[in-house]
């Protein structure tokens, strides 16, 4: 079957816009092929430094015959709708059907060929194409990312004769700037394209760019007994750069080597685009880098290599600049410039935030085992470096300098650690900290940043999320699991709430909010009690950690609805919660646990229907009564076994023991429905077996609320 080529060629597109152009120009085309009735086998896009392009195989050389059945008014309907519907078909009153006393009307349409659709496709895709910054050149009205030069539109082997703006399609394209030999040629198909393509030095798949990148990268390093430092983000980044992508090894002044690493990677990289080497023999990076060149140069790159040597001695010499200056200038002068800094509007500078974190991480650290004094000096070590010249210069470096700048200063490696990693995890592939004094400092800060922003009404909104509390949350539930730091969840918040609320003095502030506390007695001393703001912030946290909660280990191939079902009994503790989860996952695994989850549900629905009627009885379950079923009896008895089990189990938190007490209620539970008539005429036997239900309700509902269990 027939195929599409089309080739869009533009001046050079920006590496970070190019794989979100492929995606875009994927999608677009195929809804519009889908719109047009077009079917295909496959479709590619493919995005490089100065094209972009679109092949589709497999399509027909026209769109199919149609017809289509189209519900219209009643038979006896008042003209003015049957008028109405004649003018949305097209057609006349007599060729309408009538059935069962509606009118019908079949609209058909004739196929389209396919080379006739494509000029408008291409034109809607061109148009209206989503670049996130695009201009406009000349004298015309067409927007792109860089002025538009050649479009190639074949189908079937034959150009597809439209123009857009001037720009006129056709079957020529052009090779690399430099290497390619400078003439414009024709193609006839894509094999054909691509083909030629790389005989005039252009590889069109990003894949094998990437490809040819690592592979002389690494050889050009092996050769001189180095290793290439592997970064996946610069490689994605320098393979748009290039169409027919070159390394090559250069030389860097020694002396930049006592800067910290990270430094010298950040400098090759955010401003010149290099890969870092290290020497395998030694620990730390090597006197060299590798620069991907767009040619391939007849000295085997050593100019550019001694060109680009310059260039980084530059941009090291900046950097040499700030670490120098910032080596004399230190922690005070740092924090002292924080108090002019403003964190949030309603939430004050960034030394109001160092000292609500310094607060927590000292309040924290007894739970995970680290020392009050050292977390709280952490803390306020923390953000300091935010105001230093080299995290001005590379904000990327936040916290890691910090790390360093601390060990300089003289302050215990604990701390140092904690400044350098308390940032993360930031991201659900981040490592987590487990050191302890880095693990009270990263929960402060992330708690701080939750309950601040949820104080303030900053919530998450559909797929925004600017103060990035997602993040945050799934850190503390990644800090808390990993480290297993037993902590009751909802004091926390809501210790932190008060903070906001009372200690912060909201009151104050021209922001609407004010300080609602109240004082009662405790046990003969004062106490503060939050007001019903605190307790509601509180709630929407917990059910924000708990959503995070949820989406962690969906990933983990969890079922969510667990997590609700054991959310919903009110612990808080993550570390029980999700072990209670995997249990409840295991069981519900099994025969029993499938077959008692459907009697827990049957016995639910009894017992709400019941409710309905009013109160349902109480008291305790009798056994031994005149005629009473054995199968009723057995319950009885199991249900109380059951509980015993279940609240030494729960006592112990050995939940897969919790579980097999629940399993021990699948065959009395399955014979008491198959031989008991729950809703017996005899109104002291229906009490009974209402109340033997409600026990097992209960019984079950320790473990969870099996209600919120799909299935």
């Amino acid at each position: 079957m027939p195929q599409l080529l089309l080739e869009l060629f533009s001046e050079e597109i920006p590496a970070r816009m190019q794989p979100g152009a492929a995606r875009d120009l994927e999608r677009m085309a195929a809804d519009r092929l889908k719109a047009a009735g077009l079917t295909y086998d496959a479709l590619t896009t493919y995005a490089g430094p100065r094209r972009l392009t679109l092949v589709v195989e497999g399509l027909p050389a026209a769109t199919p015959d149609r017809e289509e059945e189209l519900k219209g008014p009643r038979a006896n309907a008042p003209e003015q709708a049957l008028d109405g519907f004649l003018r949305k078909t097209g057609l006349t009153r007599d060729h309408l059907t009538e059935r069962d006393g509606v009118l019908f009307a079949v609209i058909s349409s004739k196929g389209r060929a396919t080379a006739e659709l494509i000029p408008e496709m291409v034109d809607q895709i061109v148009r209206s194409f989503p670049w996130p910054k695009s201009m406009r050149w000349g004298s015309g009205s067409l927007r792109w990312v860089r002025p538009l030069k050649r479009i190639v539109a074949l189908f079937d082997g034959h150009v597809v004769p439209f123009e857009i703006d001037g720009f006129a399609s056709g079957d020529v394209t052009e090779g690399h700037r430099f290497l390619g030999s400078g003439q414009p040629f024709a193609v006839k198909d894509f094999a054909d394209y691509r083909h030629r393509l790389e005989r005039e030095f252009v590889l069109l798949d990003v894949a094998d760019r990437k490809l040819r990148i690592l592979e002389a990268a690494q050889k050009v390093c092996h050769d001189r007994g180095l290793a290439l430092v592997d970064d996946d983000g610069l490689l994605d980044e320098v393979a748009g750069l290039a169409e027919w992508p070159t390394p090559i090894l250069g030389d860097m002044d020694p002396q930049f080597l006592d800067l910290p690493p990270e430094v010298v990677r950040l400098s090759m990289k955010a401003h010149q685009k290099y890969f870092a080497v290290r020497d395998p023999a030694k620990h730390g990076l090597a006197p060299h880098f590798v620069v991907v060149a767009n040619v391939e140069a007849s000295d085997g790159g050593k100019a550019l290599a001694a060109g680009n040597s310059r260039v980084l001695s530059a941009r090291l010499n900046d950097a040499r600049f700030f670490w120098d200056e910032d080596l004399k200038t230190g922690f005070d002068a740092w924090n002292d410039k924080l108090k002019g800094v403003t964190f949030h509007a309603k939430l004050g500078t960034l030394a109001e935030r160092v000292d609500r974190i310094a607060a927590l991480a000292r309040e924290i650290a007894p739970l995970v085992g680290a020392d009050p004094a050292q977390a709280e000096q952490a803390a306020r070590l923390a953000k300091a470096d935010l105001a230093s010249g080299m995290v001005g210069e590379f904000p990327e470096l936040q916290g890691v300098m910090g790390g360093y700048y601390a060990r300089a200063f003289g302050q215990p490696d604990a701390v140092a650690d904690a400044v350098r990693d308390h940032y993360k995890p930031q991201g659900p592939a981040d490592t987590v900290p487990t050191a302890p004094l880095t693990v009270a400092v990263s929960l402060a800060d992330k708690i701080d940043t939750l309950v601040g922003f949820f104080a303030i009404d900053e919530k998450p909104t559909g797929s925004k999320d600017p103060f990035a509390l997602r993040r945050a949350a799934l850190g503390v539930i990644r800090l808390v699991l990993e480290n297993e730091i037993r902590v009751p969840l909802k004091a926390r918040l809501r210790q932190q709430c008060l903070f906001y609320y009372d200690r912060l003095g909201f009151k104050d502030r021209d922001d609407g909010f004010k300080r609602e506390v109240e004082l009662f007695m405790v046990d003969g001393s004062p106490q503060r009690r939050s007001s019903q703001r605190v307790e509601a912030t509180t709630l929407d946290l917990l059910a924000f950690f708990a959503d995070r909660l949820k989406v962690l280990l969906r990933d983990q191939g969890k079922r969510h609805d667990l997590v609700d079902a054991v959310f919903a009994l009110g612990d808080d503790d993550l570390v029980r919660i999700v072990r209670r989860v995997e249990a409840l996952d295991a069981f519900l695994a099994t025969d029993d646990g499938a077959n008692l989850l459907a009697g827990y549900k049957r016995a639910s629905n009894i017992l709400r229907a019941e409710e309905k009627k009013g109160p349902l009885p109480e008291g305790m379950v009798e056994t031994g009564l005149p005629g009473q079923p054995s199968e009723e009896t057995a319950l009885a008895f199991a249900a109380a076994a059951a509980a015993t089990a279940v609240d030494a189990a729960l006592e112990a938190e050995d939940f897969a023991a919790a579980m097999q007490a629940l399993a021990a209620l699948r065959a009395p539970v399955d014979a008491f429905f198959t031989a008991v008539l729950v809703n017996s005429d005899v109104p002291a036997e229906r009490d009974n077996r209402l109340k033997l239900l409600g026990q097992v309700r209960a019984v079950m509902g320790q473990v969870a609320d099996f209600g919120q269990v799909a299935g």
